[in-house]
């Protein structure tokens, strides 16, 4: 990694995810064995390009102090805000205003470190912000108020927006306080930023990072996140063996 790059990981935590229909925040469900939140940001710190991962808590937050991030030098905490955008802004103005922020969502714990670290090296090198993104697969539909079909819509250049999404500090804090005073919906950062007239770049990747909202998505993580922990097993298995086989050759 090239010492003069600081990548942090803003990591919007202060939501209660209702829809979860838990008695407990949705960061903070079992996953894996471990916390959701925990498996999120282990994501973030497997990555070679992030350094530090900041994380907005809500208002007294009873269960982040238990969990293992609470002791780890890399991560710090800020007060989230009522809005998610809220927490990220809060979580981007402890940044340096060059410096290279990427927001990611606390409940997306299946999201690759490699996806993570190609969302990095295409930014750096083009000097420009982007976000994952999945292209759009299904035939999709445009509704009614009623609920019948409007109308097809063509899917050819449409996409998923995902998270890490990635900018200056500086730019997104502008474009995040400039678009909350013009009463702009921000409902990710690309959406600010596109807003303020900077360009976003598209980072294709994989579907699977999903981002856990209902009961049932805790399930569908369960399982990816699971077959991804054993396939890197397996890959550091591998690597051990050969290591292993050459020193014995040597």
């Amino acid at each position: 990694m090239n010492n003069t790059i600081a990548v942090t990981a803003v990591v919007p935590a202060a939501g209660a995810g209702k829809r979860m229909k838990s008695n407990q925040p949705k960061q903070y469900l079992s996953l894996a064995g471990k916390t959701v939140l925990e498996q999120t940001v282990a994501k973030l710190l497997a990555s070679q390009h992030v350094n530090r991962v900041v994380i907005a808590l809500s208002e007294g937050d009873e269960y982040f102090p238990s969990t293992e991030l609470a002791n780890d030098e890399r991560i710090t905490t800020v007060l989230g805000g009522k809005e998610r955008v809220d927490s990220v802004l809060a979580g981007v103005n402890t940044c340096n205003p060059n410096e290279w922020v990427m927001v990611h969502d606390a409940a997306r714990p299946c999201v690759r470190t490699s996806e993570i670290d190609e969302l990095v090296s295409q930014c750096i090198n083009t000097e420009k912000g982007g976000l994952l993104a999945a292209p759009v697969k299904d035939t999709m539909k445009r509704g009614t108020k009623s609920g019948d079909v409007s109308e097809t819509v063509e899917r050819e250049l449409l996409w998923h927006a995902l998270t890490p999404q990635m900018y200056r500090a500086g730019e997104l804090a502008d474009a995040i306080s400039q678009g909350l005073e013009n009463g702009v919906a921000i409902t990710d950062e690309s959406s600010a930023m596109e807003a303020a007239g900077f360009p976003s770049m598209l980072v294709s990747a994989s579907s699977d990072n999903l981002k856990i909202t209902q009961p049932e998505d805790l399930a569908i993580a369960e399982f990816i996140l699971t077959q991804q922990l054993r396939s890197d097993s397996h890959a550091t298995q591998q690597t051990i063996t050969q290591q292993t086989s050459t020193q014995e050759q040597d």
